[in-house]
């Protein structure tokens, strides 16, 4: 009931703590109304300016000016009813209403000014500075475009005031000034101190964070825009009070080539289409949409779905028209009000950027909205034949046969875009043969050829193998007999995989081949004058049909691996060697390659690093040897993996760039890209590069989505949010995790991986302060890991963590049951050192929360602790008795002197010390701080200075033998402080 004036003085203090959102602004709303009553203008005075700033949150400006003449009355009439702040406050908060009614186009500029002359009246009155005056000048100036230079110079030459923005916002303005200037470079310059971590407040460095991600792109800082783009999103969704910052990111995902994320920012923002209460901050929130909306459907994909205001379903065309139509119907309001063009040239610029990268930016994220791909052919299984990297692709199709043929006589990864393109334009009917191309069944053939490639890269064996066949049955009537036998060798080969007897049938079908080609060996006159070429040519299928052999084996010899089955590896080295043998004596280097290569791995497989990379050197030796280095990517991403073992970090980075920068280069789709990023990052992290881990991981990811692989998408980027974290990036690595478990697919992967991403998760959270969300997540991962009956401690201690966590976020009845579960736990999967943690935690948080009877609540918990240390058995293993039984101590120290038990603090704290000394040189570190306190309870508690000293000149003395340097000067510092005194 608020039919008192404390009454409503105590609801105002408890809605003062709640988040900024709608039930704090309703609420405030309410308070004011039930302080209007009462006649005591000091409540009324509180309630109002606890409802303008809930609306100067929130996004309400067209509300905040109301609220505050009303403030301003009450200043006039009855100055004394305001607290030092809360007169600080009135000052202070002239600075809003102008921003204020700058966001609402009805205000007429007059009236703004009229009001910036109030505020220096005022100012003027009160003995205040004139740079906040001149700051909102300013920002009149930079809305309208209208005498910018002089009204800038006017505020930054002033010296600031303690009326003034604080620094972190006057530094987004300054920065801001240079950007729209087209000083990308001197504004983050003058960024650093916020975006660096170094400076913020409420709404800092997220704003900046939104401002700053364009000019980051613009000058090739991607790493940075995508560190910004993670951490700073996460503080503005859903926010109404921060529309434009949210804009911000969507034109930053549509300029990034990140659509599919931009549309998930969308379905996330879904109720900001319907907060009106900034319309300028709206305008902000359009445009963004719109330069996102404008790049999906220029691409053509204005039919895709999107979510747009409540209500309806939209396409990405709908949403487009709709959102344009309202960004031009404020854009004119502005523009009328100002009698300028200002604001309708500032959105036409943003609507005129093109994309900023050729490519898309790899975020990290898992994104449940991608970007529809460009239409591809009917057929089933034709191929994306996108651009990329290679060659112009002929219009004429008789050259573009001849130019596919070309390089497929050159083995040239390049081939698979001409062919894929021969296809298309055969199956949308935009070519026919032509005779000067030879016979259509050759054609017939080479497509079904290239088409079973495809196939088996999709792991579709059987439909590979019958292109095959059907490509042989055409090479045998066209009278092309090795064609015909190589056709059929890999036909067989690709079903190598295969189970049971299946692979007796093979293994005898390709001994036939095999003995095929031998008689054809025989029968090959190949006199002197003989086409060269031709004769190339059947040695290079004649090689073919032994490589599809030694594939098999290979095949067969992986299988004994795993299965322990038999003997493989002697058929597998014998048709290695004859390819090897073959190849060598035809000159035919790239095949000797392909021999050595098998061998390699299958050395590696088995444990013989050295013969292994002897190997592949050998082989990268062939392929430099062939003139095709475009051969050389996969036997540098093996080299690459043996020197990770071997802790050569720097090497296997210089082969994989090779390796990635040679498959683009040579146009070859086929590389297995994605794993080869995941290695890089892998040892660019081994090599502390954490910049070139992330930028490496975060491309992984998103290669891996793109080929369908999520499972292992997810994977790297639970590795990713691993190096973000122990690289001090904890913001990005929580943003990386939520991608991941969040929204539909978070289920997908394996079970225990999640839930250690999940844990991960919850920790982080709880790092960056925001206690509840991390205790929700540690309590889903409760009941995830509850049904896991091989492994209860980890019950233990996701229960214990989630206890801790409520009791952070004071969620204190919750975190009681969360406590009792976990000691439950413990009690089925012991985890005594979790539990005491837990306990000792929740002692010290008792503690912080001042509740009346907190001492003996916090030592009760101290006592559940001492008896969980007593009842460990003396042969537990991973339990330092020492080490609990200090803790406790230590923490029942810390507690007693916060109660002022002074004496009683000291015993304990002596009794940690002598705890630890039992871990001899494991206990030097947690000794060191038990001693510390216990000169702070003798020093500040007790007054024995002396005693104090003495006790930090021994512990400084023994931590430096010790070669604990941090820790002697942590006890050096406080012993210099009680010298003073």
């Amino acid at each position: 009931m608020l039919d008192t004036p404390e009454a409503v003085v105590e609801a105002l203090r408890e809605n003062n703590e709640r988040p900024h959102g709608l039930q704090r602004t309703v609420t405030a709303e309410e308070l004011v109304e039930a302080a209007e009553p009462f006649d005591e203008p000091d409540v009324l005075a509180t309630a109002l300016l606890e409802l303008m700033q809930a609306y100067e949150y929130t996004g309400e400006h067209r509300k905040s000016p109301v609220v505050f003449a009303r403030v301003l009355k009450l200043w006039d009439t009855a100055p004394e009813s305001f607290s030092q702040w809360e007169a600080h406050q009135v000052f202070w908060r002239f600075k809003w209403v102008t921003t204020s009614l700058l966001q609402v186009p009805e205000v007429p500029l007059a009236a703004i000014r009229g009001w910036i002359d109030q505020m220096r009246t005022r100012y003027t009155s009160a003995d205040h500075g004139m740079q906040p005056v001149a700051a909102m000048g300013y920002h009149v100036a930079h809305h309208t475009g209208e005498g910018l230079a002089d009204a800038y110079d006017l505020w930054a030459t002033r010296p600031r005031t303690e009326l003034s923005d604080c620094e972190a916002c006057e530094i987004r303005h300054f920065a801001g000034h240079r950007v729209a200037a087209g000083d990308d470079a001197g504004a983050l310059e003058t960024w650093q101190p916020v975006l660096g971590g170094s400076m913020g407040c409420t709404e800092e460095p997220q704003m900046s964070q939104a401002l700053a991600l364009l000019p980051l792109l613009r000058t090739g800082r991607a790493d940075e825009a995508r560190s910004h783009h993670l951490t700073g999103y996460r503080q503005v969704r859903g926010n109404t009070g921060m529309q434009d910052e949210v804009g911000l990111h969507l034109e930053f995902c549509g300029l990034s080539r990140n659509e599919g994320r931009g549309l998930e920012i969308l379905a996330e923002n879904r109720p900001l289409f319907e907060a009106t209460g900034a319309p300028l901050a709206r305008l902000g929130f359009l445009t963004g949409a719109e330069v996102l909306l404008a790049r999906l459907t220029e691409d053509g994909h204005a039919d895709t779905a999107v979510a747009g205001p409540p209500g309806r379903n939209w396409t990405a065309g709908e949403l487009l028209s709709h959102v344009r139509s309202e960004a031009d119907r404020l854009t004119t309001a502005f523009d009328t009000r100002n009698a300028t063009t200002a604001v309708g040239d500032r959105r036409r610029a943003r609507l005129a950027q093109r994309p900023l990268l050729a490519e898309p930016l790899p975020l990290g994220l898992r994104t449940s909205h991608t970007r529809p791909s460009s239409a591809q052919a009917a057929l089933d299984g034709a191929p994306d034949t996108a651009a990329s990297a290679g060659s112009e692709v002929p219009q004429d199709f008789v050259a573009l046969v001849r130019e596919a043929r070309r390089l497929t006589g050159a083995g040239h990864p390049g081939e698979r875009r001409l062919w894929a393109r021969v296809e298309e334009r055969l199956a949308d009917g935009s070519a026919t043969h032509d005779d000067v191309l030879g016979p259509e069944e050759l054609l017939q053939a080479e497509i079904a050829d290239q088409r079973a490639y495809r196939l088996a890269r999709k792991d579709r064996d059987a439909e590979s193998a019958g292109e095959l066949k059907r490509a042989a049955e055409l090479y045998e009537g066209l009278g092309m007999p090795w064609h015909a036998l190589s056709a059929r060798s890999r036909s067989l080969a690709w079903l190598s995989s295969s189970d049971g007897a299946e692979r007796d049938a093979i293994r005898a079908g390709l001994d036939e081949t095999l003995a095929e080609a031998a008689r054809l060996m025989t029968q090959a006159a190949w006199p002197e004058g003989q086409d060269a070429g031709g004769r190339a040519e059947r040695e290079l299928e004649y090689l073919t049909v032994l490589y599809s052999a030694t594939f098999a084996a290979y095949q067969e010899a992986l299988r004994e691996l795993q299965e322990a089955a038999g003997s493989a590896t002697e058929r597998f080295e014998e048709r290695a060697g004859t390819l090897r043998t073959e190849a060598e004596r035809l000159s035919v280097p790239h095949h000797v390659a392909n021999a050595l290569q098998f061998a390699a791995d299958l050395a590696a497989r088995r444990g013989d690093i050295a013969g292994a990379e002897e190997g592949l050197l050998a082989a990268l030796a062939a392929v430099d040897a062939s003139g095709r280095p475009w051969r050389g990517s996969r036997p540098r991403a093996l080299l690459a993996q043996l020197m990770l073992g071997k802790d050569e970090p720097a090497r296997a980075v210089e082969l994989l760039h090779q390796a990635l920068a040679d498959a683009a280069r040579y146009d070859d789709t086929d590389f297995a890209v994605a794993p080869t990023y995941a290695l890089l990052g892998h040892a660019a992290s081994h090599l502390d590069d954490m910049t070139g881990a992330v930028r490496h991981l975060s491309e992984a990811a998103a290669r891996f989505d793109q080929d369908g692989d999520h499972d292992e998408a997810t994977d790297v980027r639970i590795q990713l949010a691993d190096v973000l974290a122990r690289g001090g990036r904890q913001a990005d690595a929580v943003a990386v995790l939520e991608s991941v478990l969040g929204g539909e697919g978070a289920a997908a992967g394996d079970a225990r991986a999640l839930a250690q991403a999940r844990l991960s998760l919850a920790r982080g959270l709880r790092d960056l302060g925001e206690y509840l969300p991390a205790a929700e997540e540690f309590l889903r991962l409760a009941d995830i890991v509850a049904a896991w009956e091989d492994d209860g401690q980890v019950l233990t201690l996701v229960a214990a963590e989630a206890a801790t966590a409520l009791a952070m976020a004071d969620r204190w009845e919750a975190a009681a049951t969360a406590y009792g579960r976990a000691v439950a736990a413990h009690a089925d999967a012991p985890n005594p050192s979790l539990i005491i943690h837990m306990m000792c935690e929740f002692a010290r948080l008792t503690m912080l929360a001042r509740e009346a009877d907190g001492l003996d609540t916090a030592l009760d918990h101290l006592t559940q602790a001492d008896a969980v240390c007593a009842a460990v058995p003396k042969d537990a293993e991973d339990f330092a008795p020492w080490y609990g039984r200090g803790t406790v101590h230590y923490r029942r120290a810390r507690v007693l002197a916060e109660a002022e038990r002074f004496e009683q603090a000291l015993a304990e704290a002596e009794a940690a010390i002598a705890a630890h000394e039992e871990g001899a040189e494991h206990g030097e570190v947690p000794r060191a701080e038990a001693v510390r306190i216990a000169a702070l309870i003798e020093g500040n508690g007790l007054t024995r200075f002396q005693e104090a000293i003495a006790r930090l000149t021994a512990a400084a003395a023994r931590c430096r033998q010790a070669g604990l340097q941090e820790a002697a000067h942590i006890l050096d510092a406080l012993r210099q402080d009680y010298l003073k005194r």
